[in-house]
């Protein structure tokens, strides 16, 4: 059988057409941004298609998730999104043109003899395959049968020799023998249309070029391809990527732990390290690792992607996460964590907060452990930790006296980190005392634990008021333990 060329494909349009029955899985998001790279990278058309057809599956509460986490990505559709239940009366049609044209007939085949069919090709070993028993009836018994209004499904005329190849634009050519391929059914009993016609419908109403999709629709590629040559229509170039495989080597599942998009964005993981990390999972350019969306539009090619599963490495992201956490700006980050801390802020606050972002980014690989560390910025402690405490309690009683008299010597005009950590350093020497000795329990009375920023940076930030107010309620907490 002679192979399909391509429909013109001067003006890309792709599609990325997601089942709203669960969660944006982390395998089809790349699947968004392949899509989305290639339509940018030839001046295209990236579109959404919302396959809802299976309406007892599908939710609107999935679909506003997929919607949200495409939108968090930066992948939103270029054009208005196409639900495909909306069009299943066009979709009926289409499959009646088919009919009149001879390209497919009516099958009137029971419940049991399919079911008869099914058990002599399991007995045999063999895939059920329907035995066409109807294709060729005459026009007289088929229309005594629509007389009686007997059940029917309409079924396309598949080739009975032959094959049918594709040349994929990352698999190579792939080709399948005719005799695998049946007579799919076209329109249920119900009169409803199948998943297989309603792709194809959609696609040539929403006129895509290429569909971009993962392997495990390799083999719904060939029948759709029977159902464009029905059409009289070239099919798109179709470019089937591998799935995304955990460590293990499995598929990615729930069991290699988060694979939606959603799990990732509460996880603390940026949009643009979530892409970056994505792209290079089956597609790459040489041995650059980063790369900017600006740098992916450029340089994305099919050509580029390879055949072999991806492996999922959560280290490497975490990488990644933290590389893009240091280019953002603090402003930005500001707004993306507020919501994770948790506690009031006000201006004041906010203002403390993006100054010590950018000291605080070089330490994490997450927004959440970024929040978590900006806190010492915004919350005065309400105690002391074990570790803290003890500290305290081995230093000597009039010590945190002293540290406030040390810290009031510096004036709001000196109020800087060099200055604060020469005030303390004179502390230590007057008492002879090692540095570590005033510097450790001062920071336990500033934040109530061992570990913070850079001190005197924090102290810095922090501003004189706030360092003064925390002194003296950290007196009044060490006060208040003393039987």
């Amino acid at each position: 059988m002679a192979r399909d060329t391509a429909r013109d494909t001067s003006k890309v349009r792709v599609r990325f057409a997601p089942s709203p029955t669960g969660f944006l899985h982390i395998g089809g998001a790349r699947t968004a941004l392949f899509n989305h790279l290639f339509a940018r990278h030839h001046g295209g058309a990236y579109l959404l298609r919302i396959e809802d057809t299976d309406r007892a599956r599908s939710s609107q509460e999935a679909v506003d998730e997929i919607l949200q986490g495409l939108a968090w990505l930066g992948l939103e559709s270029d054009e208005a999104i196409v639900y495909q239940s909306a069009g299943q009366a066009q979709h009926a049609a289409l499959a009646e043109e088919l009919l009149a044209r001879g390209a497919a007939y009516r099958c009137f085949a029971t419940s049991e003899e399919l079911d008869q069919m099914r058990q002599a090709a399991k007995a045999a070993g063999k895939p059920m395959r329907y035995d066409r028993r109807w294709r060729d009836r005459d026009e007289s018994e088929v229309a005594s049968k629509v007389a009686a209004s007997t059940p029917f499904v309409v079924r396309l005329k598949a080739p009975l020799e032959g094959s049918v190849e594709i040349e994929d634009a990352v698999q190579g050519t792939v080709a399948v023998q005719a005799s695998a391929l049946d007579d799919m059914i076209l329109l249920r009993s119900d009169g409803t249309p199948t998943y297989m016609l309603s792709v194809v419908a959609d696609d040539l109403a929403m006129n895509i070029s290429h569909v971009i999709r993962g392997d495990d629709h390799l083999t719904n590629a060939f029948r759709q391809t029977l159902l464009y040559r029905a059409f009289d229509k070239a099919p798109p170039v179709f470019a089937h990527i591998p799935l995304l495989h955990g460590a293990d080597g499995q598929k990615l599942s729930k069991r290699h732990g988060a694979i939606s998009v959603t799990e990732y964005r509460q996880a603390g993981i940026l949009p643009e390290a979530l892409c970056n990390y994505l792209v290079r999972l089956g597609w790459a350019h040489g041995d650059q690792e980063i790369f900017s969306r600006t740098e992916m539009e450029k340089l994305f090619s099919l050509e580029a992607v390879g055949k072999s599963a991806a492996r999922f490495d959560s280290e490497k992201l975490e990488h990644l996460n933290a590389h893009w956490l240091r280019q953002a700006k603090p402003q930005s980050l500001a707004q993306e964590i507020i919501p994770r801390l948790n506690c009031p802020l006000d201006a004041e606050g906010q203002k403390r907060l993006i100054q010590a972002l950018p000291s605080l980014v070089v330490r994490v690989s997450d927004l959440n452990a970024l929040a978590h560390a900006a806190k010492v910025y915004l919350q005065a402690p309400d105690g002391f930790d074990d570790k803290g405490s003890k500290i305290l309690s081995e230093s000597a009683s009039d010590l945190p006296a002293r540290l406030v008299r040390a810290v009031e010597a510096v004036s709001q005009d000196n109020w800087h980190a060099e200055e604060l950590e020469k005030a303390l350093r004179l502390l230590a020497e007057n008492h002879t005392l090692k540095f570590k000795a005033v510097a450790q329990p001062l920071r336990v009375l500033l934040t109530g634990t061992t570990i913070s920023p850079p001190l005197f940076e924090m102290m810095e930030i922090l501003g004189r008021t706030e360092v003064l107010h925390r002194l003296a309620t950290a007196q009044d907490l060490l006060k208040a333990r003393i039987p």
